[in-house]
């Protein structure tokens, strides 16, 4: 039983920045990978980024890669997106994930995760 809870998204014009926020509850939370997903209207839900509790080691998708960040707070229960120089095809709901882990390969896909918060709105525009 893992709870997630983002926050963070609005409205913001292109190269701006924005951090999302993700809340985590859970019995055995620190076994879990964490994963950011997002997902625009008409398209599949995209990976963004994933990483564990215990690691440093994070993996990015090729669209967000060095403009993207994903970190976390162990003693908060937090995990973080901190996205930069933002641009319209960003738009997307964002979704905080946990699960079970794996390798990179599995990890990137949404099969890989058990548990989902409801969603953050970031609306970049031109």
């Amino acid at each position: 039983q893992v709870q997630l809870v983002e926050s963070g998204g609005g409205l913001v014009q292109a190269g701006e920045s924005l951090r999302l926020s993700c809340a985590a509850s859970g019995r055995t939370l620190s076994s879990y990978a964490m994963g950011w997903f997002r997902q625009a209207p008409g398209k599949e839900r995209e990976f963004v980024a994933s990483g564990y509790w215990s690691s440093s080691r994070t993996y990015y998708g090729d669209s967000v890669k060095g403009r993207f960040t994903m970190s976390r707070d162990n003693t908060k229960n937090m995990v973080y997106l901190q996205m930069n120089s933002l641009k319209p095809e960003d738009t997307a709901v964002y979704y905080c994930a946990a699960g079970g882990g794996g390798s990179y390969f599995y990890l990137i896909t949404t099969a890989a995760y058990d548990y989902w918060g409801q969603g953050t709105q970031v609306t970049v525009s031109s």
